[in-house]
């Protein structure tokens, strides 16, 4: 279902909690104005992202010529520049980068072939996390696994341990970022049975993968090219792994099931505000403001800080800052009796 039917249809059964001056149905008429991009704006936003990002890899190629610590040093701008083209890449798949469907397409298709996310396949699932999100009745498309106290506790020894090793960190932002962009992306997991665009999306782009893989090894060299390519990609999953888990992945976040499940409640407090630095900010394409595009996700990224501005009223809600995030990769299960993620020992407590 369209985010445009979900919003009007639960708009009528919901006042928000912690902006009852208003409700939702006010505050997404009110949203409505900030969701038109500036068509020169969006062109110039991929421009400063294109040639930086192209820039940075060049640098990183000569820089081998020096030792392969002086190439990592270019290493890093280059995986944040790719992992703010992924941004722009998730704005297309909105719709909500040049508003014209077919360029918004075309142009996240191609940015897809540098992301390695095949992207008519990856807008699919993201518009079911959009549509599911907070959901405990439909878990399993386009987030990441979450069991509730009581389901971990009805598990197997084995998988108790599996679903630990999943939640580790050391896998989730470091094995996870290589098995998702390099493996599980080549094929489309979880569409096998979704028609044949899933399909067409993901194998053209393997084989524009392949090809741009092939030329670039032919002009820098097959040992130049993994050395450089293979750490940007990875760098830049794993970054963009952790803002998608500290999104909603918090304390305070929300879950909810059956009919108590409501779309706007679920997009205002189950997604975070995250306050990064500026510089963040910018480079992350001001996904951290990710209540507001969980609401109204037509909004171009750089609109975003424009609601902040006019409403900050909604600054608070779900708000947690840099430090405060690294704190959610212990908050691993649901506790449906408190209302909040709790860590396994915290489960553990509680049982006890």
């Amino acid at each position: 279902m369209r985010e445009q039917e979900l919003l009007l249809m639960n708009a009528n059964v919901y006042t928000p909690v912690s902006v009852a001056e208003d409700n939702v149905a006010a505050w997404l008429k009110t949203l409505a104005k900030y969701r038109q991009p500036w068509v020169r704006r969006s062109a110039f936003e991929l421009i400063v992202t294109v040639i930086p990002f192209a820039g940075c890899w060049a640098v990183a190629y000569f820089s081998l010529a020096y030792g392969f610590l002086y190439g990592l040093a270019a290493v890093i701008p280059a995986a944040a520049f790719l992992l703010r083209l992924f941004m722009i890449q998730h704005d297309c798949g909105h719709g909500s980068f040049f508003a014209r469907r077919g360029i918004d397409d075309w142009t996240g298709r191609v940015i897809g072939v540098l992301t390695l996310t095949p992207y008519d396949y990856w807008r699919r699932a993201h518009a079911a996390h959009h549509a599911s999100a907070g959901n405990l009745d439909e878990r399993g498309v386009g987030d990441i696994t979450t069991l509730t106290v009581a389901e971990y506790r009805a598990l197997s020894p084995m998988r108790r341990l599996g679903y630990r090793l999943y939640r580790h960190p050391l896998v989730m932002f470091g094995i996870g970022p290589a098995w998702l962009f390099l493996f599980k992306q080549r094929l489309p997991i979880g569409m096998m049975n979704s028609g044949a665009l899933p399909w067409v999306s993901t194998m053209g782009t393997n084989l524009a993968v392949v090809t741009l893989a092939g030329l670039m090894m032919w002009i820098v060299g097959v040992w130049p090219f993994l050395l450089i390519h293979l750490p940007i990609v990875l760098v830049s999953g794993a970054a963009g792994i952790w803002l998608f888990y500290v999104q909603h992945q918090f304390e305070d976040t929300h879950w909810s099931t059956g009919d108590d499940w409501r779309f706007p409640k679920a997009a205002l407090h189950g997604a975070s505000h995250y306050d990064l630095p500026l510089v963040l900010r910018w480079m992350t394409g001001n996904i951290g403001i990710h209540h507001v595009h969980h609401l109204s996700s037509r909004i171009p990224y750089y609109r975003l800080p424009e609601v902040l501005r006019d409403y900050p009223q909604l600054a608070g809600i779900g708000r947690i800052t840099l430090w405060q995030s690294l704190q959610c990769v212990r908050l691993v299960l649901w506790d449906d009796r408190r209302q909040k993620l709790v860590s396994f020992r915290d489960a553990a407590t509680a049982a006890a």
